[in-house]
């Protein structure tokens, strides 16, 4: 016979299962060793006591070397066995002891083993028995056979029964494992991609802007506009230092947190159109504070393609209040364009529209961009004032 060793995975239950089955051992051997002395001679008792000493013996040191699946504990099993077989059919009186007998062999056995040393224990209670009636009750050979049938069949469901739950519980420990991973790569993709639109909508194009003006600046230098260009590029250059700061810290734009909201837009938008004319609508109220960070980072990419590639005359920005969201819009009488032939994002710029669009939809909110070549350009955002999950 083959043994499979005792898995680990049992956990407290069974060990306390365990420790009632072997408690029950001893209370039945004592028993019935006190009902097989009170019932026979001297003489018989001397060979029947120290049988049962011989079981209880190897009964305890398998139950210990299988519990800790430690040592040979195979032929310490097969000896309880052929011993017990001996003693219940020398004393019947010990044929209780059968269901502990059986429930050890189950639980150190797997597959057909289990079976083979289940049915020698109850082939050895109906010997005994059977030889206790005298050879006659026929009754004392089939209970211990069918009662042997029962509970190997009522175990067999246990264990399955507790197979499939040890796979359930593998599975789900496993898809909470694999969501886990999902959640932290999707909150690691997530935080690139606003760490990129952070750094494109304040960094880049404010570097973009302050190369323009440096270059305008040697090109008209050393005439006293070129002074003008500078005093900008360095202003510029000022700010994205202070939002540079703000990204790696972790800090607010400011103006994010505290004062009238056109205002931080209108200060946003007139670093890159110094002559933008900015018109707010319905009553203005408290708006949350990650739309005023959306907006405001709306506003600044919005105003920085304009300064750099609109070449416009005049432009302007509205800020408007709706019973329950809030718009903005930005208007350009420049160069225009052909959205629907916008270059894809890469080393040379074109995240700009990709930037306004995704934060903006995160919000629940919409983005249109309206341009025809030569005829200007309007973007319009639309925010809800209530979650996404609210938002019909």
């Amino acid at each position: 016979m083959t043994p499979a060793p005792k898995t680990p995975s049992h956990g407290h239950l069974d060990g306390r299962i365990d420790v009632v089955v072997h408690l029950g051992f001893a209370v039945l051997m004592v028993a019935s060793g006190v009902r097989y002395v009170m019932r026979h001679a001297p003489a018989d008792n001397l060979w029947a006591v120290a049988l049962a000493a011989a079981v209880c013996a190897l009964y305890a040191a398998t139950a210990v070397l299988a519990r800790r699946n430690r040592g040979p504990w195979l032929p310490w099993m097969v000896a309880l066995l052929a011993a017990w077989a001996a003693l219940v059919i020398v004393a019947p009186s010990f044929a209780w002891c059968s269901f502990a007998i059986f429930f050890l062999c189950r639980s150190v056995f797997r597959g057909w083993p289990a079976y083979v040393a289940g049915g020698a224990t109850a082939a050895a209670t109906a010997v005994g028995l059977f030889r206790l009636s005298d050879w006659t009750d026929v009754a004392m050979v089939l209970g211990p056979l069918a009662a042997g049938v029962l509970l190997t069949l009522i175990y067999d469901k246990i264990e399955r029964d507790a197979a499939v739950q040890r796979k359930l519980l593998a599975d789900v420990s496993t898809a909470q494992d694999q969501l886990a991973a999902s959640e932290r790569a999707a909150g690691i993709a997530a935080e690139r991609e606003r760490v990129s639109r952070e750094i494109h909508d304040t960094v880049t194009q404010g570097l973009a802007s302050s190369l323009l003006l440096l270059e305008a600046t040697q090109r008209s230098w050393p005439e006293p506009s070129a002074q003008d260009d500078l005093l900008k590029a360095t202003g510029l250059l000022r700010r994205n230092l202070a939002d540079t700061r703000s990204l790696v810290h972790e800090l607010s734009a400011p103006g994010l947190e505290s004062g009238p909201l056109e205002e931080a837009l209108e200060h946003a938008a007139r670093q890159y159109v110094p002559a933008i004319s900015v018109h707010v609508t319905g009553d203005p109220r408290d708006v949350p504070p990650e739309l005023r960070h959306t907006l405001l980072r709306v506003t600044q990419s919005a105003a920085a393609n304009i300064g750099l590639h609109a070449e416009a005359r005049h432009a302007s920005l509205t800020l408007g209040y709706l019973p329950g969201a809030v718009t903005l819009d930005m208007y350009d009488d420049g160069r225009g364009f052909d959205p629907g032939a916008v270059p894809a994002p890469s080393e040379a710029g074109g995240y700009g529209l990709r930037a306004m669009r995704q934060r903006v939809e995160q919000l629940g909110g919409q983005l249109s961009v309206e341009s025809t070549p030569g005829e200007g350009t309007i973007i319009a955002a639309q925010l809800p004032l209530r979650s996404p999950e609210e938002t019909p």
